[in-house]
């Protein structure tokens, strides 16, 4: 190696014990969006700057969540990111969901709308593309599974009542609630989701188990059927949607249940 070559490796080395020491003393408190994606890429890129590309990431994406929110392919068109660094910050978000879902427990209750966006929010963390659970309840009102039944849009994904009927009679469910995400929009339900919770809420009354609500998770809001009236008693009511912000219909009314209407 020559003297020019080893003597930058050595300021990339001391840059990185700087970091590291920096973040273990201090935590990310202080750290600038950049230098918390530098810390990250380190262990993904060892033996090179990786500041420059720290910082076409935050160029590139506009931010550190929208880094870490990026697709494979789009992360992998970036100059100097490989498979391992695509890897990791493609990890980070899902990551975070299994932390959240491990924080809630492992058979969380989902007593009421609000319960149920938190609970909810741990399934989509990281998803690039609509996904549609089955969240399967006890007696009691506690997690049993939640089952991925599609990938994609309900207007363009078929969701066969038979198949939510079959994988809750599997999890010998008492009772279910249906969940999907609007990676790219507001949580208000389209007419395909309406439609399409009308005949698998209809499908599961015929067996006996009682659909509780339909959450719809935007990026920054929610939507519960429940609470917007659509869904009553585990039953589909023939009332229009009631008119309100996404975010004052997931909002916890202490006391009540699934039984009470939203005020």
């Amino acid at each position: 190696m020559r003297k020019e070559d080893k003597a930058l490796s050595d300021v990339h080395t001391g840059h990185r014990q700087r970091l590291r020491e920096r973040f273990l003393r201090e935590g990310l408190a202080s750290f600038t969006e950049r230098e918390t994606l530098e810390l990250l890429l380190m262990y993904a890129i060892p033996q090179k700057d990786v500041s420059p590309l720290a910082a076409e990431l935050l160029v590139r994406f506009g931010s550190l969540s929208g880094v870490l929110e990026a697709d494979r392919a789009s992360l992998l068109s970036v100059a100097g990111v490989g498979e391992n660094a695509a890897t990791l910050l493609s990890l980070m978000p899902q990551l975070m969901g299994r932390y959240e879902q491990s924080r809630l427990g492992e058979r969380p209750a989902l007593s009421d709308p609000a319960s149920t966006v938190r609970y909810a929010r741990t399934l989509f963390a990281g998803a690039q593309e609509e996904r549609v659970f089955l969240i399967c309840l006890d007696l009691s009102g506690r997690v049993l599974r939640a089952a991925l039944l599609r990938r994609g849009t309900l207007d363009e994904v078929s969701l066969y009542p038979r198949e939510v009927v079959e994988q809750a009679l599997q999890a010998h469910a008492h009772a279910v609630i249906l969940a999907h995400n609007h990676p790219g929009g507001t949580p208000q339900p389209s007419s395909a989701d309406i439609e399409t919770t009308r005949r698998v809420v209809d499908a599961l009354g015929v067996v006996g188990i009682r659909a509780l609500d339909h959450v719809i998770i935007g990026r920054d809001t929610a939507y519960s059927m429940a609470s917007g009236g659509l869904i009553k008693n585990g039953r589909i009511s023939g009332e229009s949607l009631r008119a309100g912000s996404a975010a004052s219909l997931t909002r916890q009314v202490p006391g009540l249940g699934w039984e009470a209407e939203s005020k």
